[in-house]
């Protein structure tokens, strides 16, 4: 119970929850009715002066399976307590979705005793630390929170324990330094006896028996201590205790204990502290990241930067334990609170205080001014091997006055943002945290739950791993979960984590929550920042690159590259080796809740219509550059803000598809979703030569299925008829001919109902391929003439040159050789004179069968070749597959199956990634059977 506040008498009311719950009023107490309806002041009161929502109140006072009516009963139960505390005219206001207590929070004992031991450790004077610690520990009147019993609870008791734990040691440590050995001893030794690995407790407990005349005693608790750790550990002591021992071995002066009146710093507990031993302890369970701690072991500054939950601090700490012997001067640790629930960054001067106390700097040799301090700091350490770790640091100004200089100290920083400014000045290391591999995930997990327990799901240990995407905090948060409900099967987490996402991994305590603890780093970024992280959420794809994000945040280019650049330094974007930009899962979903809570629907439209239009008008100019004689569509006129950027060249554009390719396939679901129908099937039209020419040809097949659909809700007939005949193509080249054949005689029937003729002899072509691809040569043939009537009727000259070339392959596969190889010439030539470079490749290939079809295998080769250069030159992977696949018969007949085993394995390996299944099948066969007939030829050399 609070009894007084700092300064100015007795509060008017006082809250107590360390112990049963009672509130008082002028030191009276006031009825506060049943232990249930206690709970929930308690519930409030922990976070008196914040909102807690109803769904926390709930879970904090009935746990995990509350009664229907909980929410009715808690209603109930607050209209009381509002009656019982009238008197005191303290309210609980309803705050949107939750209730708060408006008390400040220093009349809540909870409160006052953590706080009392944080303004402990800044004092100068032991005494006055002393006398602080004591006062919060005289709070506590039996078990915290003694009326509930739910998991927040206990979880809260847990670190209260805990907090209480260290301010008694610390009490210890100012008592001792006060001179009051002889009063601390009997609880140092019961204390000791009951911790006996605490080599805190065992330490404090030799420097009292040393000090109250009893070394030999002192000397006989070490080698117990020692004992003991080496039985059960197979460790030795720490360096500090091994160095208490030295100094009580030899009865150094340093330890003669001060009187019980003096004026001792706050930091000297054993005397003249010139060791300073302040890391906190390694980490439990820690797993992986071996090549980055092998990365450590040069850097003698480093910055070790990733997002929130990364395990930055963690694999410092783990490092730092793991060489303690190279720092035998000591090391320095401070959280610099650069990202946390506060905001508010340490000051480097106070910092600089707390190190000079460390090194034994009595207070009237500490410089007031920040400069002064900072260059006694770095002469303390200019020959020492001191390891200063400055933890969660904001930027590179809170850092630098901490650097030790010189290079026989250790510093390692971690931080949220980059510092680049230690990397440009100071020459320090940057080591990039990424996620864990899913190896090291399931090692986490199976070192914090057992891996018997994993090992018995590995279904639902798999999915956590998944679902939890590498982050240390979020595997982390699922590991406590698990393991205090050891009873629950790993199923139900992964069932809970997948249904709630992000919300999931949420949390009471704000450093157990991914999403608070991610929240923090929002805290530093400018309001435009806030907005372009956001937006990237929700942008199409698994990344972007810079012009599309320019159309995504509406801003210009240079200012968008200043965005991006900002959002990676702050560890919350990864620039990727193309130059492009993509978040990790848990940050992207965190992105996604942050545009739909910050951002209103008609933001979040705007920006997925103006990165629609950019990837639409881009694939329209990169058509038109790789597919001159293509039936031009043209693109309604961008959105306001839309940033264009259409390639240069036809290399341009193949750079551009293939640095985009994943990202198509989402914009033209964003275009589904947005209804621009139009757009959905004009995007299939316009990266359709692309993904032909690349070999993407399921991708192809999707996109023309989507366009299908968006094009139900348009009129015009010629849309439905050249969906319908670009689909039948797409399920041509993946040898899905009877959906192929289907899908053109659609195509044919609505041509003719409509009078489309320029569509009708463009659906006789796909036909004639349809019909061929599918083995029946005379159908093919038939289309084919009707393509080329109709083409030369129409005055197409393009167009009837490739139905010229299509009849003569036909009457090829027919076996009138000498009338195709004329058709096929007469083709080619007129394909040269209107530089249609696919349409030669296809008459190239032609003249090539019919030469090896009529023995004439060199010619064949040749054409073959010609083919294969104009491939290559286009980056059209598709044709590329089958020209290969056709050389490899002609350089057989001529006895050069070496060479045919080649170009066979280069058209095996790009039908595989074509995924043109019957392709593979088909060369694989011809391979096995060729290395098992011809591997005597092949030795012999030929």
């Amino acid at each position: 119970m609070v009894t007084s506040p700092e300064a100015g008498g007795p509060p008017p009311i006082t809250w107590g929850v360390l112990g049963e719950a009672e509130v008082r009023l002028h030191g009276r107490p006031l009825p506060l009715g049943h232990a249930r309806q206690r709970s929930v002041l308690v519930a409030l009161a922990v976070e008196a002066g914040s909102v807690v929502s109803v769904d926390a109140l709930v879970d904090r006072v009935w746990g995990e399976r509350p009664p229907s009516r909980a929410r009715s009963a808690l209603s109930t139960y607050l209209t009381h307590l509002r009656r019982a505390l009238a008197p005191a005219e303290v309210a609980i206001t309803r705050r949107g979705t939750g209730y708060l207590l408006d008390t400040t929070p220093d009349t809540v004992d909870l409160h006052r005793f953590r706080r009392l031991p944080v303004r402990a450790r800044e004092q100068r004077e032991a005494r006055e630390a002393l006398a602080l610690v004591e006062d919060a520990l005289a709070l506590w009147r039996g078990e915290p929170l003694a009326e509930l019993d739910s998991p927040w609870a206990r979880a809260v008791r847990e670190r209260l324990h805990r907090e209480r734990a260290a301010a008694e040691a610390d009490r210890v440590d100012w008592a001792l330094a006060c001179g009051r050995h002889h009063g601390v001893l009997p609880e140092l030794t019961a204390r000791a006896d009951a911790e006996p690995l605490d080599e805190r407790v065992v330490g404090q407990l030799m420097l009292a028996l040393y000090r109250s005349g009893r070394q030999a005693d002192a000397l006989t608790r070490y080698q117990r201590t020692r004992h003991h750790l080496t039985e059960q550990l197979g460790a030795d002591p720490g360096p500090a205790l091994r160095d208490l021992y030295q100094r009580i071995l030899v009865a150094d002066p340093g330890l003669t204990p001060a009187g019980p009146d003096a004026g001792v710093r706050a930091g000297a507990v054993t005397g003249p502290v010139v060791v300073p031993r302040q890391l906190p302890a390694a980490p439990r369970s820690f797993t992986g990241r071996a090549g980055e701690l092998a990365a450590l072991e040069a850097a003698t500054t480093c910055v070790i930067g990733g997002a929130g939950g990364m395990g930055k601090t963690w694999l410092a700490l783990t490092w730092a334990h793991e060489h303690l012997d190279r720092f035998p001067d000591g090391q320095l640790f401070v959280d610099l609170r650069g990202f946390g629930p506060d905001g508010t960054p340490t000051d480097p001067s106070a910092v600089l205080r707390g190190f000079l106390d460390a090194l034994a700097v009595p207070p009237d040799r500490a410089p007031a001014d920040q400069d002064a301090r900072g260059a006694l700091f770095r002469s303390l350490v200019s020959d020492k091997r001191v390891l200063v770790f400055l933890d969660n640091a904001a930027s590179t100004d809170q850092v630098v006055p901490l650097l030790p200089g010189g290079n026989s100290c250790t510093v390692l920083v971690t931080s949220r943002n980059h510092l680049p400014g230690l990397v440009t000045a100071h020459g320090a290391r940057h080591l990039a945290l990424d996620v864990l591999t899913d190896a090291d995930s399931h090692a986490l997990l199976a070192a914090r739950l057992g891996t018997g327990r994993t090992t018995a799901e590995p279904a639902a240990t798999a999915e956590l791993v998944g679902l939890c995407g590498g982050f240390p905090l979020a595997l982390g948060i699922i590991a406590a979960r698990a393991h205090t409900h050891p009873d629950l099967p790993l199923a139900e987490f992964a069932a809970e984590l997948r249904e709630a996402g992000l919300a999931g991994l949420d949390d009471s305590d704000p450093a157990a929550s991914l999403p608070t603890v991610l929240s923090w780093s929002l805290h530093h970024l400018t309001a435009e920042q806030r907005t372009a992280f956001a937006l990237l959420g929700i942008a199409p794809g698994p990344d972007i690159g810079p012009p599309a994000a320019a159309s995504l945040t509406g801003t210009p280019p240079a200012r968008t590259r200043t965005l991006l650049n900002g959002l990676v330094q702050a560890s919350l974007l990864t620039r990727t080796a193309h130059g492009r930009y993509r978040m990790h899962d848990l940050l992207r979903r965190y992105a996604v809740d942050t545009a739909h809570r910050d951002l209103t629907g008609r933001q979040r439209e705007a920006a997925l219509r103006r990165v629609l239009d950019h990837h639409l008008h881009t694939a329209f100019a990169a058509e038109r550059l790789l597919s001159p004689h293509r039936q031009q569509v043209r693109p309604a006129p961008p959105a306001p803000g839309t940033h264009l950027q259409p390639p240069a060249d036809a290399r341009a554009a193949v750079v551009w598809f293939e640095a985009e390719d994943r990202c198509l396939a989402a914009v033209q679901h964003v275009a589904t979703a947005l209804r621009r129908h139009d757009a959905a099937w004009q995007l299939a039209w316009h990266l359709d030569t692309l993904r032909r020419r690349r070999g993407r040809l399921h991708d192809q097949l999707t996109a023309w299925r989507a366009a299908l659909v968006a094009v139900e809700h348009l009129a015009d007939p010629a849309l439905h008829v050249l969906v319908h005949r670009r689909l039948g193509a797409a399920c041509t080249d993946l040898g899905r001919h009877d959906d192929a054949i289907d899908h053109l005689r659609h195509a044919l029937a609505l041509a003719e109902r409509h009078h489309e003729p320029a569509d009708r002899h463009r659906v006789h072509q796909a036909l004639a391929w349809a019909w061929d691809a599918k083995g029946d040569h005379r159908q093919a043939l038939h289309h084919a003439t009707r393509a080329l009537h109709d083409h030369r009727a129409a005055g197409n000259a393009v167009w009837e040159a490739r139905a010229f070339a299509l009849v003569g392959w036909c009457l090829a596969q027919l076996g009138d050789h000498d009338a195709a190889r004329r058709q096929c010439r007469d083709a080619l030539a007129l394909f040269h004179h209107h530089d249609d470079p696919e349409a030669q490749v296809f008459a190239l290939n032609r003249l090539g069968h019919i030469d090896h079809r009529t023995g004439r295998h060199r010619e064949a080769v040749r054409h073959y070749r010609q083919a294969l250069a104009v491939c290559r030159d286009l980056g059209d992977a598709l044709l590329e597959a089958d020209t290969l696949d056709h050389l490899g018969h002609p350089c057989t007949a001529l006895g050069r199956h070496r060479e045919a085993r080649a170009v066979w394995r280069e058209a095996l390996g790009l039908y595989r990634a074509q995924g043109r299944d019957a392709d593979v099948a088909r060369v694989r066969r011809r391979l096995d059977a060729c290395d098992g007939d011809q591997s005597l030829t092949v030795l012999s050399g030929s």
